[in-house]
């Protein structure tokens, strides 16, 4: 689940707010390799949940059906779904179809062929937390459905590309917007992505749009933190649906989506803690274990 950036102008550009880490004084936390471990633990069910959830999006299934799958799912192995009650949140996962960017609220909306969905889950497990997302197709789905899906997909990898120590946290979203933008998307400015593990949502903000390299604080071994780069086919901008005053949709009603990974920064790069599909190599010094 993202965060709204907490800034509200921007050095970057006039129309973007800058993320938190413009400022000087953070917060953030360098794990311990004990406290990694149990983020790894949260991350991988957090993963094994949307991999399950998977299986069950199909044409005629409720977005409140799948939200009772994640919710047992996660509890029966011990864990918490890290949303339910955030903020009052009233789901244990976010169902977000075509034009909702992101925290889509679970409810009596009927899948349909031709559709596509963002399932986002985060959980707590022995006090620590993992998060992630995934896109589903749901049948067949048409060109431009399947370019956002392709375009978004490269911003997640062109993100974790950057997540190396020595580098500066703003050429995440520096490089993923260049992307988006010569494929024709835009990034969505105002959600970025969350330090996380040790609480549900901790320093640094992950701006996913920058248009100056080498910004931003140094990324330094020890961190985790989400990329979660929500792309879409028309305009940046997102409203608010005041039905619920969570989801969050496109504002010409064109379609959006989002991948998501938790990253741990090694010495010798990132580890994706939430890859449980082996998408992302892993760090050398991890294979020659």
């Amino acid at each position: 689940m993202q965060v709204f950036l907490t800034a509200s102008l921007s050095q970057l550009s006039a129309r973007i707010p800058s993320p938190r880490y413009l400022c000087p004084q953070l917060a953030i936390k360098i794990k311990t390799p004990e406290q990694i471990e149990k983020i790894r633990e949260a991350s991988k069910l957090a993963a094994e949940t949307v991999k399950y959830l998977g299986q069950f999006v199909k044409a005629g299934i409720t977005t409140a059906e799948i939200d009772k799958l994640c919710n047992k799912y996660v509890t029966e192995r011990g864990g918490i779904p890290a949303s339910l009650g955030y903020r009052n949140f009233p789901a244990s996962c976010c169902t977000s179809v075509n034009d909702v960017i992101c925290h889509g609220v679970p409810g009596s909306y009927i899948l349909r062929d031709g559709d596509i969905i963002n399932i986002d889950v985060a959980v707590r497990l022995n006090g620590f937390f993992g998060d992630t997302c995934n896109m589903f197709a749901v049948g067949s789905i048409n060109e431009p459905a399947q370019k956002i899906l392709k375009v978004s997909k490269e911003c997640l990898r062109i993100g974790i590309a950057q997540c190396v120590p020595g580098n500066h946290l703003g050429n995440i979203g520096f490089e993923i917007n260049r992307y988006a933008k010569a494929n024709g998307c835009k990034v969505v400015y105002e959600f970025c992505g969350h330090g996380t593990g040790i609480h549900y949502h901790e320093d640094p903000e992950v701006s996913h749009v920058t248009h100056n390299r080498n910004e931003g604080p140094i990324i330094r071994p020890g961190m985790v933190f989400t990329v979660e780069p929500m792309i879409n086919a028309g305009k940046a901008r997102s409203k608010i649906d005041k039905r619920d005053n969570w989801t969050a949709r496109t504002i010409d009603g064109r379609l959006s989506a989002q991948y998501e990974h938790t990253i741990l920064i090694t010495p010798y790069g990132p580890d994706v803690l939430t890859d449980i599909e082996n998408e992302f190599a892993k760090p050398i010094a991890q294979l020659e274990v």
